[in-house]
């Protein structure tokens, strides 16, 4: 099943918008987040229970080819690219994001398309492996280029 950036975004508009509040009075609505994953990738499961752990309310589509059309739509420059596609209040996330960066990227709404962890660094959320762990940095990106948002070592 393929999925167009304008159905996305729609799934993901149709959770901000209920009741009649808007996104601030619901801070709990800010919380979904919808991921787009392989059907068959273990680290994409892990970060999912990573971002529930932490009180997300997750969806997730199994679909590899909306997948790599949503990271072309979404303009996710090729060095950023991971396993996993993700929305959240009008972002994008793009990898193992740890939980504290979406919840201080809703917190203080930079202007961005949204956040990347590039590749699947070690110990990075849904990649732990015991006491392994390698430095990783959260990219925020968009039109405007990609910034440091945060440094994990």
């Amino acid at each position: 099943m393929a999925i167009s950036r304008r159905l996305f975004l729609t799934v993901s508009a149709s959770t901000i918008g209920v009741g009649g509040y808007s996104l601030w009075a619901t801070p709990l609505v800010i919380r979904r987040v919808h991921v787009v994953k392989s059907p068959s990738c273990g680290c994409c499961s892990a970060w999912i229970s990573h971002l529930r752990a932490a009180g997300f309310t997750v969806d997730a589509l199994h679909d590899e080819e909306a997948l790599r059309q949503l990271k072309d739509e979404y303009d996710v420059p090729e060095a950023l690219r991971s396993c996993h596609t993700a929305t959240v209040a009008g972002y994008v996330l793009e990898g193992h994001v740890p939980a504290s960066d979406v919840e201080r990227l809703l917190a203080e709404r930079p202007e961005g398309t949204g956040l990347a962890v590039a590749g699947m660094p070690l110990g990075s959320p849904g990649m732990e492996m015991g006491g392994r762990r390698e430095p990783f940095d959260v990219v925020l990106f968009g039109p405007q280029g990609s910034t440091l948002f945060s440094r994990h070592r």
